[in-house]
């Protein structure tokens, strides 16, 4: 069987996709085909296929003074309005919040999960006998997974990185394993989620160009073995997943671009940018990220994984990122960092103790408008755990709110001069 040297990809009418293929001659040459989305006779030696699309992703509005756009991802378990934030449930379920508060308080459209420890902990033969992480958590919405690419970079004192894959020790009880590509297909396709990432090695900063170039050569070979077995397979639960690729090549120029146009050839349903926000300074992950989405399909979704602040997330915005995650909202609520619509609050400095105001008077959520400074403070002080679920609510109903607003400033054609206050104002330490 010959392989493709080189495939490019273009959208017919949905739901396929043309794609062009390149194969090696004798002669140096490289002999055309072009797979149409019906039977059509092919040499034998050609391994023709085409994309079937599972995802719908369009653009309603585009900044005119920024690369900001406002879209519509449209899933088997709903349509996300981007640009969009995703709660991070690691274990299937968001950190001292019901399921209920993301849908009903927060207005949460997708969640995500984490493949690497819902491997762990439940394990994927309880998530097939429950149906899914769908009907496990109870969320009925889209979720996204990651595929514990990030656990290769942060569990580095106990993994091994070869070809296969890595190898690891679990961080419960010291067992180990074997992640390869083809296996973290199978297991995403076991856990359910909508959107599904490739298997990849995010590479730690500061990190060696030689380190980073190989690093990234393992992550397009990897890609291309994810890709044939997600290919090979279908989801257990009889709707459709989405498999995005991840560009990395750390904060060097040349390899960003190379892996960003590698990445734009697979012709995926969308595309996300990883090994960023992994402790470089701002302006070179805002740097990457523009190269990266100047390169990347317009016509499909960017996700720029593990981002951020919500200065990190403003900037990404308006360079043209639609989807976000970060632990940054649940995890400094649980010590005691709130992000309000005014800025932002140590709800444990003793300033507040008697300050009897709303936790966030402006507030898309009720319960911000309605619990004090005070009384928040008096729970967290008290290491009550009202005091967490509050605090986490009121981070993620801003980070959401501020998302919907970032939304609604594009639809307007207002975003630019609106991001530029709203950076310096949701920054400040009040």
């Amino acid at each position: 069987m010959i392989t493709p040297m080189y495939n490019k990809i273009t959208q017919i009418n949905n739901p396929y996709y043309l794609c062009h293929l390149f194969y090696p001659c004798s002669d140096g040459k490289l002999a055309y085909f072009l797979q149409l989305p019906t039977a059509y006779y092919f040499p034998t030696s050609a391994q023709l296929f085409y994309f079937r699309a599972v995802m719908k992703f369009t653009i309603a509005a585009q900044d005119s003074e920024t690369k900001a756009r406002a879209g519509e991802v449209v899933t088997d378990h709903g349509t996300i309005q981007t640009p969009i934030f995703m709660p991070v449930g690691t274990l299937g379920g968001v950190k001292a919040v019901h399921m209920h508060e993301l849908r009903d308080f927060i207005g949460a459209q997708i969640i995500l999960g984490n493949t690497y420890h819902l491997y762990l902990r439940p394990g994927t033969d309880v998530l097939e006998k429950a149906g899914g992480l769908h009907k496990f958590n109870g969320w009925n919405g889209p979720i996204l997974t990651d595929s514990g690419g990030y656990q290769v970079h942060s569990l580095a004192a106990i993994r091994k990185i070869k070809e296969e894959g890595a190898e690891f020790r679990s961080h419960i009880d010291g067992s180990k394993h074997l992640f390869t590509p083809e296996r973290v297909m199978d297991i995403q396709r076991k856990i359910g989620a909508d959107i599904i990432m490739a298997f990849d090695e995010c590479t730690p900063y500061p990190c060696d160009y030689r380190y980073a170039k190989n690093s990234m050569g393992l992550t397009h070979r990897w890609l291309e073995r994810c890709i044939k077995r997600f290919n090979e397979t279908e989801c257990a639960y009889g709707y459709k997943q989405a498999l995005f690729p991840i560009v990395q090549g750390s904060t060097y120029r040349d390899l960003r671009k190379e892996s960003a146009e590698f990445i734009a050839s697979m012709g995926a349903e969308g595309n996300a940018i990883g090994g960023l926000s992994v402790g470089e300074p701002d302006q070179d992950m805002y740097e990457m990220t523009g190269l990266v989405c100047d390169i990347l399909p317009k016509d499909k979704p960017r996700y720029l994984m593990g981002v951020g602040t919500p200065a990190n997330i403003l900037e990404g915005i308006a360079l043209g990122v639609d989807m976000f995650d970060c632990v940054m909202p649940t995890r400094n609520a649980r010590n005691g960092m709130l992000f309000t619509t005014q800025g932002i609050i140590n709800i444990k400095n003793e300033k507040w103790k008697d300050d009897f105001s709303p936790i966030d008077p402006e507030s898309d959520c009720e319960m911000m408008r309605t619990h004090t400074k005070a009384f928040l403070r008096h729970l967290v002080h008290t290491k009550e755990m009202l005091g967490a679920q509050i605090s986490s609510i009121n981070n993620l109903s801003m980070y959401l709110w501020m998302v919907k607003e970032a939304r609604k400033q594009i639809l307007a054609g207002t975003f630019a001069s609106w991001k530029k206050e709203m950076v310096v104002k949701l920054m400040t330490r009040l």
